[in-house]
Formats: C-alpha cells, sequence, structure tokens
C-alpha cells in the first residue's frame, strides 16, 4: 500500500503529517515506529493523522515515535499549518487533540498560535517542578544548560521510580534574563533530546512564573525560538496560555507501507 504523507518542522521538531480525511489509512503500532524509524523509514519525531471531524475543522491523532499517543504542541501547530495549505481551515482552526479541544491561529508571516488547556495543578518539590500542560512535564532549573548532560540525566528521570509506570518528560531550564529562557528535553516517547518540545517549553514557562517571571516568555531552544503566553489567576491557575512558533513544510512523498 502507498501512504502520501508530509514532512513539517515546527522548531527542530518534525514530523510526518497524513490527510486522512477520507479514513483511508489506519495505522498499527509497527508501522508507526517503520515510518518514524530515522534509517529504514522517512524519520520524525512523531506521526499524525488529521481526519474529520462531525462539528470542528478537524480531529488530530498524535503519536510519539514509539507509537505511544499523546498531545504534542509543536505538532499541533504543525498539523495547523498543513489544514492551512490543505484548504481545510483558513487563518483560524478548532480541532480535537489528545487532551480535548484546542484553538489556532496561522498569523500574516505564516506563524502558528496555539492556545493550550489551563493549568490547574503545579506540584512543586524543593526546587524543581511538575507540570501537565497536555503531556506530562518534570522541570529543573540548571545554569549552562548547553554543556548540560540532558541524554543521561533527562533518561534518569524518565524512567526514575518516582514517574512509573508511565514515565515523563524532563525538561532542564536555564533563565537567560527577564522573560527569556533557554530549555532542552529529553522526550519520553521519542526516548532521546529533541531539538524543541512545545509542551516542555509551554511547562518551563509557567514554572518560570514561580521564579518571579512573568508572560510572555520568550523561550530559545537548540531548534528555534518559541513565545508562551499566560494569565496566572489569584489560586495559582493559568489560563490563556498560548504557544507562537513556526512551523514549515520540508517535503512531500509517498511511503511503501507494505501488505
Amino acid at each position: 500500500m502507498l501512504l502520501p504523507f508530509s514532512k513539517y518542522e515546527a522548531t527542530g521538531n518534525d514530523f510526518v503529517i497524513i490527510d486522512n480525511h477520507d479514513k483511508k489509512f489506519s495505522l498499527d503500532k509497527n508501522q508507526i515506529l517503520k515510518i518514524c524509524h530515522r534509517k529504514f523509514g522517512v524519520g520524525a519525531d512523531g506521526l499524525m493523522l488529521i481526519e474529520s471531524h462531525p462539528s470542528l475543522d478537524f480531529n488530530l491523532t498524535y503519536y510519539n515515535s514509539d507509537g505511544s499517543a499523546s498531545l504534542c504542541g509543536n505538532g499541533s501547530r504543525a498539523a495547523v499549518k498543513m489544514a492551512s495549505l490543505l484548504g481545510i481551515v483558513k487563518e483560524k482552526a478548532t480541532f480535537l487533540a489528545y487532551d480535548g479541544i484546542h484553538e489556532a491561529e496561522v498569523l500574516k508571516n505564516g506563524i502558528v498560535r496555539l492556545k493550550m488547556n489551563d493549568v490547574s495543578t503545579v506540584k512543586k518539590e524543593r526546587e524543581d517542578f511538575f507540570i501537565d500542560t497536555g503531556s506530562p512535564h518534570f522541570i529543573r532549573f540548571v545554569k549552562d544548560v548547553k554543556n548540560f548532560p540532558v541524554f543521561n540525566e533527562g533518561k534518569k528521570i524518565r524512567y526514575s521510580e518516582a514517574f512509573k509506570p508511565n514515565g515523563v518528560n524532563a525538561n532542564f531550564v536555564e533563565i537567560l534574563g527577564p522573560h527569556s529562557l533557554f530549555v532542552r528535553t529529553y522526550e519520553r516517547g521519542v526516548e532521546n533530546e529533541t531539538l524543541s518540545c512545545g509542551t516542555g517549553v509551554t511547562a518551563a514557562a509557567l514554572a518560570y512564573f514561580y521564579k518571579k517571571g512573568a508572560s510572555p516568555v520568550s523561550i530559545s531552544t537548540l531548534g528555534g525560538t518559541l513565545s508562551v503566553e499566560f494569565k496566572p489567576t489569584e489560586t495559582f491557575h493559568f489560563t490563556d496560555i498560548f504557544l507562537t512558533g513556526p512551523a514549515e513544510k520540508i517535503f512531500e512523498g509517498t511511503f511503501i507501507l507494505g501488505s
């Protein structure tokens, strides 16, 4: 079977995206693993299917490269960009993702602004934070994050007893200045450091609020720059959370799925 796809990147997070409005394709875990494999497949941090929805613009199904499902902030922005190029949406979109309904907007410069769901719980233990922004994130503030051993330390935290059985994404954050962070992330489901993580930088921005930070926050990653804005409530909940950054089509092709 031939599988048409598009390849997108969003600040270095790369994705295979499939237009599946006609529900022609149903992929199993082994097929997802093969497509995302960087030697034997297309190669990607994750795979998405854009499908029809009875009342919203589309339904977005996201899989990490290991076949597990989750919300992906950068992936959602890339999917909105593809949906706009396909004519499924115009400037604004409303779609269903892993953690519920999201709104997004494609700005005039091609940047995609995604509304995240509200965050009502922030757990703090000593100087570390745990925040779920649609995907679970551990946040630790460090110095000189560019030289920090993200893979080794992130893997330890991801598989630690504290976060079993499902694990956690591990983010290491350096405060560069007022309203400015640098974030590196070990991603659960990719099982490696990625060049950027949308839900991770969102969690980092919210954790930064407890360090006397404020909205908006400009966040550097190895793959580019993102912006996070939010409104804190008097009870330290967060609403009107927006993740903004670029998402670009790299190429399109056809993958041979096999029988």
